[in-house]
Protein backbone atom coordinates (compact mmCIF):
# COMPACT_ATOMS: atom_id res chain seq x y z
CA UNK A 1 0.00 0.00 0.00
CA UNK A 2 -2.13 5.50 1.13
CA UNK A 3 -0.52 8.73 2.00
CA UNK A 4 -2.52 8.44 5.49
CA UNK A 5 0.27 7.86 7.66
CA UNK A 6 2.27 10.92 6.84
CA UNK A 7 -0.25 13.01 7.40
CA UNK A 8 -0.63 12.32 10.98
CA UNK A 9 1.36 10.12 13.67
CA UNK A 10 0.67 6.44 14.08
CA UNK A 11 -0.33 6.99 17.24
CA UNK A 12 -3.09 9.38 16.18
CA UNK A 13 -5.34 11.58 18.47
CA UNK A 14 -7.85 9.61 20.56
CA UNK A 15 -11.11 10.70 18.95
CA UNK A 16 -9.69 9.62 15.42
CA UNK A 17 -9.10 13.02 14.29
CA UNK A 18 -6.13 13.92 11.72
CA UNK A 19 -3.55 16.42 12.21
CA UNK A 20 -0.91 17.86 10.87
CA UNK A 21 2.32 16.97 11.45
CA UNK A 22 5.03 19.69 13.47
CA UNK A 23 7.83 20.01 11.56
CA UNK A 24 10.72 18.29 13.80
CA UNK A 25 7.73 15.59 14.21
CA UNK A 26 7.60 14.77 10.24
CA UNK A 27 11.49 15.03 10.09
CA UNK A 28 11.47 12.71 13.00
CA UNK A 29 8.89 10.22 10.88
CA UNK A 30 10.75 10.44 7.61
CA UNK A 31 14.18 9.21 8.96
CA UNK A 32 12.37 6.21 10.86
CA UNK A 33 10.91 5.16 7.67
CA UNK A 34 14.57 5.31 5.86
CA UNK A 35 15.89 3.49 8.44
CA UNK A 36 13.26 1.01 8.96
CA UNK A 37 13.29 -0.24 5.03
CA UNK A 38 17.38 0.25 5.62
CA UNK A 39 17.24 -2.23 8.54
CA UNK A 40 14.85 -4.63 6.89
CA UNK A 41 16.75 -4.87 3.63
CA UNK A 42 19.74 -5.97 5.38
CA UNK A 43 18.49 -7.95 8.48
CA UNK A 44 14.49 -8.62 7.51
CA UNK A 45 11.31 -7.54 9.18
CA UNK A 46 12.64 -9.20 12.43
CA UNK A 47 15.38 -6.13 12.43
CA UNK A 48 15.58 -4.58 16.25
CA UNK A 49 13.63 -1.41 16.32
CA UNK A 50 16.09 0.12 18.97
CA UNK A 51 18.62 -0.01 16.40
CA UNK A 52 16.12 1.52 13.79
CA UNK A 53 15.52 4.76 16.09
CA UNK A 54 19.28 4.88 16.88
CA UNK A 55 20.08 5.03 13.30
CA UNK A 56 17.38 7.27 12.71
CA UNK A 57 18.63 9.91 15.41
CA UNK A 58 16.01 9.15 17.71
CA UNK A 59 14.34 7.64 21.14
CA UNK A 60 12.85 4.12 20.86
CA UNK A 61 9.65 6.19 22.48
CA UNK A 62 9.62 8.52 19.27
CA UNK A 63 9.69 5.57 17.10
CA UNK A 64 6.62 4.24 19.41
CA UNK A 65 4.57 7.35 19.19
CA UNK A 66 4.69 7.63 15.56
CA UNK A 67 4.20 3.24 15.02
CA UNK A 68 2.83 1.30 17.96
CA UNK A 69 4.41 -1.25 16.67
CA UNK A 70 6.42 -3.77 14.21
CA UNK A 71 3.32 -4.37 12.28
CA UNK A 72 2.52 -0.85 12.04
CA UNK A 73 6.08 0.27 11.11
CA UNK A 74 5.74 -2.53 8.15
CA UNK A 75 2.57 -1.25 7.29
CA UNK A 76 4.12 2.55 6.56
CA UNK A 77 7.01 0.79 4.52
CA UNK A 78 5.26 -0.68 2.27
CA UNK A 79 2.98 2.00 1.18
CA UNK A 80 4.99 2.35 -1.79
CA UNK A 81 5.00 -1.06 -3.25
CA UNK A 82 1.34 -1.52 -2.36
CA UNK A 83 0.42 1.52 -3.70
CA UNK A 84 2.43 0.08 -7.26
CA UNK A 85 0.64 -3.46 -6.82
CA UNK A 86 -2.99 -1.23 -6.51
CA UNK A 87 -1.45 0.51 -9.81
CA UNK A 88 -1.07 -2.12 -12.02
CA UNK A 89 -4.20 -3.93 -11.11
CA UNK A 90 -6.15 -1.23 -12.34
CA UNK A 91 -4.06 -1.17 -15.22
CA UNK A 92 -4.75 -4.94 -16.03
CA UNK A 93 -8.37 -4.48 -14.95
CA UNK A 94 -8.85 -3.88 -18.77
CA UNK A 95 -6.52 -6.49 -20.00
CA UNK A 96 -7.77 -8.53 -23.57
CA UNK A 97 -6.59 -11.53 -21.66
CA UNK A 98 -8.31 -11.75 -18.02
CA UNK A 99 -5.90 -14.65 -16.68
CA UNK A 100 -2.91 -13.51 -18.39
CA UNK A 101 -3.58 -10.21 -15.69
CA UNK A 102 -4.60 -12.53 -12.81
CA UNK A 103 -0.87 -14.04 -13.14
CA UNK A 104 0.80 -11.14 -13.97
CA UNK A 105 -0.65 -9.38 -11.02
CA UNK A 106 -0.40 -12.35 -8.85
CA UNK A 107 3.71 -12.63 -9.74
CA UNK A 108 4.27 -9.18 -9.03
CA UNK A 109 2.63 -10.01 -5.95
CA UNK A 110 5.11 -12.70 -5.24
CA UNK A 111 7.99 -10.02 -5.72
CA UNK A 112 6.54 -7.56 -3.01
CA UNK A 113 6.11 -10.49 -1.02
CA UNK A 114 10.19 -11.39 -1.23
CA UNK A 115 11.53 -7.98 -1.23
CA UNK A 116 12.28 -7.91 2.98
CA UNK A 117 13.01 -11.38 4.58
CA UNK A 118 9.70 -12.08 6.41
CA UNK A 119 6.82 -9.73 4.77
CA UNK A 120 5.31 -13.27 3.39
CA UNK A 121 5.12 -14.68 7.17
CA UNK A 122 4.03 -11.24 8.35
CA UNK A 123 1.57 -10.89 5.65
CA UNK A 124 0.00 -14.50 6.28
CA UNK A 125 -0.08 -13.88 9.97
CA UNK A 126 -2.07 -10.88 9.12
CA UNK A 127 -4.41 -11.70 7.12
CA UNK A 128 -6.09 -13.54 10.35
CA UNK A 129 -6.10 -10.57 11.94
CA UNK A 130 -8.28 -7.81 11.20
CA UNK A 131 -6.74 -5.67 14.24
CA UNK A 132 -3.16 -5.66 12.74
CA UNK A 133 -1.94 -2.67 10.84
CA UNK A 134 -0.80 -4.88 8.43
CA UNK A 135 -4.20 -5.50 7.21
CA UNK A 136 -4.44 -1.68 5.74
CA UNK A 137 -2.17 -3.55 3.38
CA UNK A 138 -3.92 -6.75 2.82
CA UNK A 139 -7.42 -5.56 2.81
CA UNK A 140 -6.89 -3.06 -0.53
CA UNK A 141 -4.61 -6.26 -1.94
CA UNK A 142 -7.72 -8.75 -1.49
CA UNK A 143 -10.08 -5.70 -3.08
CA UNK A 144 -7.96 -5.28 -5.77
CA UNK A 145 -7.47 -8.94 -6.53
CA UNK A 146 -10.94 -10.24 -6.05
CA UNK A 147 -11.29 -7.77 -9.04
CA UNK A 148 -8.99 -9.44 -11.42
CA UNK A 149 -10.23 -12.80 -10.02
CA UNK A 150 -13.47 -12.31 -11.29
CA UNK A 151 -12.92 -11.53 -14.60
CA UNK A 152 -10.80 -14.63 -15.02
CA UNK A 153 -13.67 -17.00 -13.85
CA UNK A 154 -16.44 -14.59 -16.18
CA UNK A 155 -14.20 -15.31 -18.42
CA UNK A 156 -14.21 -19.48 -17.87
CA UNK A 157 -10.35 -19.35 -17.30
CA UNK A 158 -10.20 -20.22 -13.72
CA UNK A 159 -12.45 -22.50 -11.52
CA UNK A 160 -15.49 -20.80 -10.05
CA UNK A 161 -14.66 -22.22 -6.81
CA UNK A 162 -10.91 -20.11 -6.32
CA UNK A 163 -11.37 -17.56 -3.84
CA UNK A 164 -8.74 -14.83 -3.46
CA UNK A 165 -8.01 -15.50 0.36
CA UNK A 166 -6.83 -18.73 -0.66
CA UNK A 167 -4.88 -16.68 -3.87
CA UNK A 168 -3.67 -14.42 -1.81
CA UNK A 169 -2.59 -17.16 0.92
CA UNK A 170 -0.75 -19.69 -2.00
CA UNK A 171 1.51 -16.19 -3.07
CA UNK A 172 2.50 -15.38 0.35
CA UNK A 173 3.35 -19.41 0.72
CA UNK A 174 5.39 -19.20 -2.59
CA UNK A 175 7.02 -16.08 -1.54
CA UNK A 176 7.98 -17.65 1.69
CA UNK A 177 9.25 -21.07 -0.01
CA UNK A 178 11.50 -18.54 -2.01
CA UNK A 179 13.13 -16.90 0.75
CA UNK A 180 14.33 -19.98 2.14
CA UNK A 181 15.76 -21.01 -0.81
CA UNK A 182 17.94 -17.63 -2.19
CA UNK A 183 19.94 -20.11 -4.30
CA UNK A 184 17.08 -21.31 -6.38
CA UNK A 185 16.10 -17.81 -8.27
CA UNK A 186 13.80 -20.01 -10.25
CA UNK A 187 11.63 -21.10 -7.42
CA UNK A 188 8.91 -19.22 -6.90
CA UNK A 189 8.28 -18.84 -11.38
CA UNK A 190 7.89 -22.57 -10.83
CA UNK A 191 5.90 -22.83 -7.95
CA UNK A 192 3.52 -20.69 -9.43
CA UNK A 193 2.74 -22.63 -13.17
CA UNK A 194 2.01 -26.02 -10.69
CA UNK A 195 -0.51 -23.43 -8.88
CA UNK A 196 -1.93 -22.06 -12.00
CA UNK A 197 -2.36 -25.80 -13.03
CA UNK A 198 -4.68 -26.47 -10.50
CA UNK A 199 -6.61 -23.26 -10.68
CA UNK A 200 -7.80 -23.41 -14.01
CA UNK A 201 -11.18 -24.28 -15.12
CA UNK A 202 -11.92 -27.78 -16.92
CA UNK A 203 -13.42 -28.10 -19.99
CA UNK A 204 -16.68 -28.80 -20.07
Amino acid sequence: MLGAMTTSTAAGDAAGAVRPMRADARRNYERLLAEARRAFAEHGTDASLEDVARRAGVGIGTLYRHFPNRHALMNAVFQDALASLLTRSAELASADQPCGALVEWLRALITHAGEYRGVARALMSASHDAGSALSQCSVPLREAGSRLLSRAQAAGAVREDVSITDLLQLTNAIALAAEQAPSDPELADRLLALTLRGLKARAA
